[in-house]
């Protein structure tokens, strides 16, 4: 029996979605001067979707005062994020977010592990051409997305209460994405978990592959990310002369280490002490495989088990975007590096299918 159920009464409504503008390719335009793509305002969007007047539900816009490329995506912009969703909570049945494809994965996983007891829908969307030019994918991603968002049951309860990407068809968890092409309508997968929701002519949620939530929980956002963390990939010729001072940095909080197949590494003495003398320090070190799909598991063999020996810890089958942004989010508000090592194996949401079910 789900939560929601529990309650007697209905969830209250109030039929309408927040979109939130920051920026990206769905609203740019032409430079005239350069001939390249720059962020244009909202209202350049609005005037390239008359599709809006036939959404039934009500909409709200909140714009960035400046809108960015989301190559200049920063902790800094999720808190504010986090903060416009917080302060508008109950005043919204879902929100949607407007994002530029390149780091749309990061901002998914980031806000899903910022918005704690998230019970209504976030959504994520965008597209690969600007929503000005006659072939764009912009206006069925975001209209869809909508739609999504303020989609209830028959209890008035949100559907889908976690933050997703809508893309091309498909909702996706979206600590479970990764941008596989630059090129494609299809830009996004999530490789590793199944969808939550194809959208055809109709809308085919797959419920058991959604989270279940408590809905009598309040909403706890939380702001503080700890950037003092890279994602750190092996390769064949790898030379200690070029890594020790990044491995040494005073800094350095967290390692997401891209291992090759299911785990594994190079059996380089120097590179095992590098690693167990910066685990010694308190530095978390997560492995993950390079594998767009599958998982690590470092005891299949001997070059597996020499990294849990020197104290790296598994990232099962996570994304780089959400080992990286939870090893920010951890670091920034738990100062023991075993309770960090616990929750990075632990499931925080729904980002891993593997480990302990958490609660932050």
């Amino acid at each position: 029996m789900s939560y929601h159920n529990m309650n007697i009464k209905r969830a209250k409504r109030n039929n309408k979605v927040l979109l939130i503008y920051t920026g990206g390719t769905i609203g740019m335009g032409i430079n005239q001067s350069t001939g390249a793509l720059e962020p244009l305002d909202f209202h350049h969007l609005l005037a390239n979707l008359p599709e809006f007047e036939y959404i039934k539900t009500g909409i709200d816009v909140y714009q960035f005062s400046s809108p960015i490329d989301s190559s200049d995506m920063n902790p800094t912009f999720w808190a504010q994020l986090v903060r416009i969703i917080a302060e508008r909570y109950d005043n919204y049945d879902g929100f949607v977010i407007l994002h530029g494809t390149d780091t749309m994965a990061y901002t998914a996983s980031a806000l899903s592990f910022m918005l704690e007891n998230l019970t209504k829908p976030v959504i994520l969307t965008g597209s690969q051409l600007p929503i000005g030019q006659l072939r764009t994918d912009g206006k069925e991603n975001l209209v869809t997305s909508i739609e999504l968002a303020a989609d209830c049951d028959e209890d008035g309860y949100a559907i889908v209460p976690e933050v997703c990407i809508y893309f091309n068809g498909k909702l996706l968890r979206g600590n479970r994405t990764t941008k596989q092409n630059a090129d494609e309508f299809d830009a996004f997968q999530s490789f590793n978990y199944p969808v939550l929701c194809e959208a055809g002519v109709n809308f085919t949620y797959h419920r058991h592959h959604i989270l279940k939530r408590d809905f009598t929980k309040k909403l706890i956002p939380h702001y503080a990310m700890n950037p003092n963390v890279i994602v750190f990939s092996l390769f064949p010729g790898i030379q200690y002369q070029v890594i020790r001072h990044l491995f040494e940095a005073p800094e350095l909080k967290g390692i997401i280490m891209r291992s090759y197949g299911s785990g594994n590494a190079p059996q380089s003495k120097w590179l095992i002490r590098c690693l167990h003398e910066a685990c010694k320090r308190g530095v978390n070190i997560v492995n993950v495989s390079q594998c767009i799909s599958g998982k690590v598991e470092m005891s299949r063999y001997d070059t597996g088990c020499q990294l849990r020996d020197a104290g790296v810890i598994s990232g099962f089958d996570t994304t780089v975007e959400a080992a990286i942004t939870k090893m920010m989010f951890l670091t920034a508000h738990y100062h023991d590096s075993s309770a960090i090592r616990t929750m990075m194996n632990s499931n925080i949401a729904g980002e891993i299918s593997t480990g302990t079910d958490a609660n932050l």
